[in-house]
């Protein structure tokens, strides 16, 4: 059974069902740039048809009107990247506030790879564990930029604009694509004297995503085929562990191979351990090295 028919009534939309046709719907003009939600109110059941009414509900979203503004958003982001220079991309939680044992932990972390790596850092430049990073290499008397999105998980959810950065230092993206761009080609090496990174703080769903992206793009030798980029697990007080676990066990689903992932990424469990392998990852002097770790011991 479909529903093949469908009238509009008033702010109501009519779905009829029957045996042989499918479900078409009808939108008035002035409702063709909107977002359409249903909520049904009632229906008539009888053996040969079904009426179902359905009050027409605008989501609350903006559509985009041309792929090329996607595009040109892009080019704001390449464009931003060539005015502060590649580096450092964190990606972190935005929950985990000061509060968190995490945040300290970060800022140290932010601190001592600008001074070690002495480049931009690059996050989201929301609230959380990316708060703590950005603050950490303005500690270090660094250079930081970002990608704002108009929304975050924590508590810069209604402003595009950030409480402390210039404006000239980050961006207000509309789009997700265009902002993953960003954070992407923001750690990419155009040249061999680029010290760049990846480092993945603890986080949730949109760090998982941003995570895995990268990894995939390592993996298909999208990013790296020329000039390696070092890529960091953070992997804090084991937050990570049971997620090491499962890809562990996907060697035995057959899904990844022995080794592929440990090639993919370095898992830290200390700021001190992330800080020894990017100074050995760029072969830096055994002076840098040495002011590093008595830092952080």
């Amino acid at each position: 059974m479909g529903f093949p028919s469908v009238c509009r009534l008033d702010s109501y939309i009519s779905l009829r069902e029957s045996r042989n046709e499918g479900l078409k719907v009808q939108r008035s003009p002035n409702m063709l740039r909107r977002g359409l939600g249903f909520r049904f109110l009632k229906h008539e059941v009888s053996r040969q048809s079904r009426t179902v009414l359905c009050k027409c509900e605008p989501a609350d979203f903006v559509e985009r009107k041309s792929p090329c503004e996607v595009m040109k958003e892009i080019e704001q982001c390449y464009a931003l990247i060539n005015n502060l220079g590649r580096g450092v991309v964190y990606l972190g939680s935005s929950r985990m506030g000061p509060d968190h044992v995490h945040y300290s932990k970060v800022f140290e972390l932010g601190r001592e790879i600008a001074k070690l790596l002495d480049c931009t850092s690059w996050s989201g430049v929301g609230p959380g564990l990316m708060d703590a990073a950005t603050k950490g290499a303005l500690d270090a008397r660094k250079p930081v930029g970002g990608f704002k999105i108009g929304k975050e998980a924590g508590e810069w959810t209604t402003s595009n604009y950030h409480p402390y950065l210039p404006a000239e230092s980050y961006l207000t993206c509309r789009f997700f694509s265009a902002r993953k761009h960003g954070l992407v080609d923001a750690a990419v090496r155009k040249t061999s004297s680029d010290r760049t990174a990846v480092v993945a703080l603890p986080g949730g769903i949109g760090t998982l995503d941003e995570m895995f992206e990268i990894m995939a793009l390592i993996q298909l030798e999208r990013i790296g085929s020329d000039l390696p980029v070092p890529f960091l697990l953070m992997n804090y007080d084991s937050f990570y562990s049971k997620l090491l676990d499962f890809l562990d066990d996907c060697k035995h689903w057959g899904t990844v191979s022995q080794g592929e992932i440990e090639s993919l990424w370095k898992v830290c469990d200390s700021n001190c351990q992330a800080l020894e392998y990017l100074s050995e990852f760029y072969s830096l002097p055994q002076t840098r090295i040495s002011d590093v770790q008595k830092v952080v011991s």
